[in-house]
């Protein structure tokens, strides 16, 4: 019990003597050690990588996850050291629910199998974002959290001491600078009954009691000193690895910029299959909505007179096309088109045009009429009317 009493009566000692170095240090009434400025570039640069780290970890945590409910529950998860249970992505419930209604619609509906692929490929591109999400969080951000709970705690707490052995070391300084004032005031004014300490006995001379005083105070500055240099080298080789941090970190970029690239190009993938199947299977759907004339594609020599039928080597005549008897339509414009070439038609957003479609014609592209304007309009920029 007795030691418990000093140990912590000298921890409060230690821990007032810092606290009135820092105060006075704050109010330029006491000296303060300088660390040399390739140190306090080192602490700079430290100090940079951590706030630069915990704001592109936190992004990354929102690029990955915007729902913040989810994130809380992912870190609850992570602290109570439980796997997180599985949660299908947007793209995976958007699949589903196509899916359910094409069975409600009807799988042999033009719109229920439209729903079907359509279903299948959101699916498709939820299962590539789940991939993406789970390679990014291994090889991104796991690496930044360890930086900062694992280094940077080791650092913060080796520059804590630093910082503490440095209050020390001022304060054994100031200590000691006072003694040797004492000990030159008593050596020129010798008066002993103002000088010398009330403990010590009256027949010692004040010099020799403060001349004690100042070999004490050398001692624990040696001290002092000594623990500073040490805490100061193990902090300094500390700080040096940042630079193998930048490095594990910049592998890591490269690692995140794969998965982003790879799943960008399965999701392009992906749509480019479905939008060549939706285009392949869209002829027979407007054909049949267009409503053409049965008569004239049974009768081979009633479609070669055709004005509609112009072909001239498999490649269609545009100024030769006339619209057809029966069939045309009229189509709002969903987006704003510029014309590739002299055989399409510019198309301006939200105006109405009326389209229709020749034999021969590629299914993803109609024939679309505005005044004495008349080209080829792509089908995907376009809402067909009733």
């Amino acid at each position: 019990m007795d030691f418990s009493v000093k140990k912590l009566a000298s921890d409060a000692g230690v821990f007032f003597s810092r606290a009135v170095q820092f105060t006075q240090e704050n109010l330029g009434q006491a000296e303060k050690t300088e660390l040399d400025a390739h140190f306090e570039n080192l602490l700079a640069r430290a100090d940079c990588t951590k706030n630069w780290t915990e704001k592109i970890f936190r992004q990354t945590e929102y690029l990955l996850q915007p729902n913040p409910s989810a994130r809380i529950e992912e870190f609850l998860y992570e602290k109570l050291d439980r796997k997180a249970p599985s949660r299908p992505t947007n793209a995976e419930l958007l699949g589903h629910y196509m899916l359910e209604a094409a069975k409600d619609f009807g799988p042999g509906t033009p719109y229920g199998s439209t729903l079907i692929k359509v279903g299948e490929c959101q699916q498709r591109l939820g299962g590539a974002e789940r991939e993406f999400l789970q390679t990014s969080a291994i090889s991104f951000l796991t690496p930044l959290r360890n930086f900062l709970e694992g280094d940077w705690r080791t650092i913060s707490k080796e520059r804590r001491l630093l910082e503490n052995r440095r209050l020390d070391l001022d304060a054994c300084k100031a200590r000691l600078k006072k003694a040797k004032a004492a000990e030159a005031k008593a050596a020129a004014v010798p008066d002993f009954q103002e000088t010398r300490p009330r403990n010590y006995v009256l027949s010692a001379s004040a010099s020799a009691l403060w001349s004690e005083e100042v070999d004490k105070a050398e001692h624990e500055l040696r001290v002092a000193q000594t623990e500073f240099d040490r805490q100061a080298e193990v902090t300094r080789l500390l700080l040096e690895g940042i630079s193998s941090t930048h490095v594990n970190h910049l592998r890591c970029l490269h690692e995140f910029v794969e998965a982003q690239t790879a799943y960008y190009n399965q999701c392009h993938r992906v749509m480019m299959e479905l939008h060549k199947e939706l285009g392949s299977s869209s002829a027979d759907v407007f054909s049949s909505n267009f409503g053409r004339n049965p008569s004239a594609s049974a009768d081979p020599d009633a479609s070669a007179e055709s004005p509609t039928a112009a072909l001239e080597t498999d490649v269609l005549q545009i100024e030769e096309v006339q619209p057809p008897a029966s069939g045309t339509r009229k189509a709002k414009v969903l987006y704003d088109y510029d014309a590739a070439d002299t055989s399409e038609m510019s198309l301006l957003a939200d105006e109405l045009i009326t389209v229709y479609t020749v034999p021969g014609m590629d299914s993803d592209w109609l024939i679309g009429e505005r005044g004495n304007q008349k080209g080829k309009v792509p089908v995907t920029y376009l809402e067909l009317l009733s």
